[in-house]
């Protein structure tokens, strides 16, 4: 049978509780057993020693056991009066005692409880003589006592006697331990019925922030990312809340991201599709000739799906981490030279002033992979050219900072407002949505150049342009 959380957090708890309370009963139990039993004992020898003072002084006074042999009722008042915890009044054992022989001892009591536990010390206590004949004893128990002598005058002159017994000797001892033995059942019993009421608001308080947690798990599975939990306590638990809604709220992001990523793909794909499909009905319906500049035409459109196509093929290999680097020491500067000199007719073509100031104190290197490097200069370059108004400029600055190679690409006018910048990274972006997309491309440029720089363990990140466009800041570490 399944069981929930909050029945074995109760089970845990109760079980763990009844160990206690079942350890400390015994414990408790033991040690009021031995610490009282030592009392009693004390208790005890003081009477037994009582006991042989008296007998020593009876016997000093008569000079033999003669008178006390047929005096029973002072053997019974010598007994008594060595408890000096004793009652005022003889035990009810002392009438039975006289219907007896003069020297039976110690008496048969009828009505004592068959369960009763403890015998008293002086139902214990028989007297023998120097030669351990019987003074006050019975023939069938000699062989069960523990005598102790009595001297007088350095000689022995006498024994007393001691049955085998329990070594409480009170009544009033004796309900004493039962009541303690009752009390503590009853706190045991009471202590298990608060630890099931502890163990249950335990479990209850345990489990229900649990339950939550479980329930909104579950609320994620089937789709519902705006789950969230309250946060009540800055415990594990409350952590757990905190984690499990930052979760829910990354993945809330990444699906609205996908969604907005479709979306982006369908309208990026069938905006040129659309085109060559008019183009080709037009030719088909003899609407347009087919001439050199209809087919030029059609090649363009076809040439701007096969970069959209390649590009969302880059990035979706770059966010896999699927491209291929292949990595050497190689000198970035002279790269950049060679690919702005590969791009300087587009920037002539809109009179954009390009200038390269480096600040290196010589030729460094860095360890990357030269084809993405490449890859990543002429998508800089190719932003520039193409978003930067006719008559602009394009500044690029080289400089060093630590162990950072630093690279500044500023570029004039039109400007991106500040609060836009971070976006600029993201896939499909563009500041402008109607942009001429025979200009602006697809908005994939700047994501696929994020990937290669985080490649290569460095930076990028977009800033105000002192030419009042924008300027990307590029960190790459540079081999030691």
């Amino acid at each position: 049978m399944h069981k929930t959380i909050r029945a074995k957090f109760f089970l845990t708890f109760l079980m763990t509780t009844l160990l206690v309370v079942s350890g400390m009963y015994v414990f408790m139990r033991w040690s009021l057993n031995q610490g009282f039993t030592e009392f009693v004992e004390t208790r005890q020898q003081e009477q037994v020693t009582n006991l042989i003072e008296e007998l020593t002084e009876y016997y000093a006074g008569n000079q033999s056991w003669s008178n006390l042999a047929t005096d029973k009722q002072k053997w019974i008042d010598l007994l008594w009066q060595s408890n000096p915890h004793g009652h005022h009044r003889p035990p009810l054992w002392a009438k039975q005692a006289q219907k007896e022989a003069n020297n039976i001892w110690p008496p048969v009591i009828p009505d004592l409880p068959v369960k009763k536990r403890f015998i008293p010390l002086e139902l214990r206590a028989m007297l023998l003589n120097s030669d351990k004949t019987i003074i006050f004893g019975r023939k069938e128990a000699l062989l069960q006592l523990a005598l102790q002598p009595v001297f007088f005058q350095e000689k022995i002159v006498g024994f007393l006697g001691l049955l085998p017994g329990k070594t409480i000797n009170q009544v009033s001892e004796v309900r004493f331990m039962e009541r303690q033995s009752e009390a503590f059942i009853w706190i045991a019993l009471l202590m298990i019925f608060l630890s099931a009421g502890l163990a249950w608001l335990l479990a209850y308080t345990l489990g229900r922030p649990l339950k939550r947690i479980t329930t909104a798990a579950k609320a994620l599975a089937v789709g519902r990312y705006d789950s969230r939990l309250p946060v009540e306590s800055n415990d594990e638990l409350g952590q757990l809340a905190r984690d499990f809604n930052d979760m829910a709220a990354a993945l809330e992001q990444s699906e609205q991201a996908r969604r907005r990523w479709v979306a982006d793909i369908s309208h990026e794909l069938r905006t040129p599709l659309a085109i060559l499909r008019g183009e080709l009905e037009a030719l088909q319906d003899g609407i347009r000739p087919l001439t050199a500049e209809a087919i030029d035409s059609l090649f363009g459109d076809v040439m701007r799906l096969n970069r959209l196509t390649e590009d969302l093929y880059q990035l979706s290999l770059s966010d896999q981490g699927a491209l291929s680097y292949r990595k050497v020491h190689v000198d970035p500067v002279e790269l950049l030279k060679e690919d702005l000199a590969a791009l300087k007719p587009e920037f002539q073509n809109k009179k954009i002033t390009i200038e390269l100031t480096n600040k290196l104190a010589g030729s460094i290197r860095i360890y990357a992979d030269p084809d993405r490097l490449s890859q990543l200069y002429r998508n800089l370059l190719n932003n520039s050219a193409n978003y930067t108004d006719n008559n602009g400029q394009l500044a690029i600055i080289i400089f060093q900072e630590g162990d950072k190679l630093v690279l500044n690409f500023s570029d004039s006018s039109p400007g991106v407002p500040e609060s836009e910048l971070p976006k600029l990274f993201d896939r499909f972006y563009r500041l402008e949505s109607s942009r001429n997309r025979h200009h602006g491309g697809a908005g994939l440029g700047l994501a696929i150049c994020s990937n290669i720089v985080e490649a290569h363990n460095g930076t990028i990140q977009a800033q105000l342009s002192p030419l009042k466009g924008l300027t990307i800041r590029i960190e790459l570490p540079i081999s030691s």
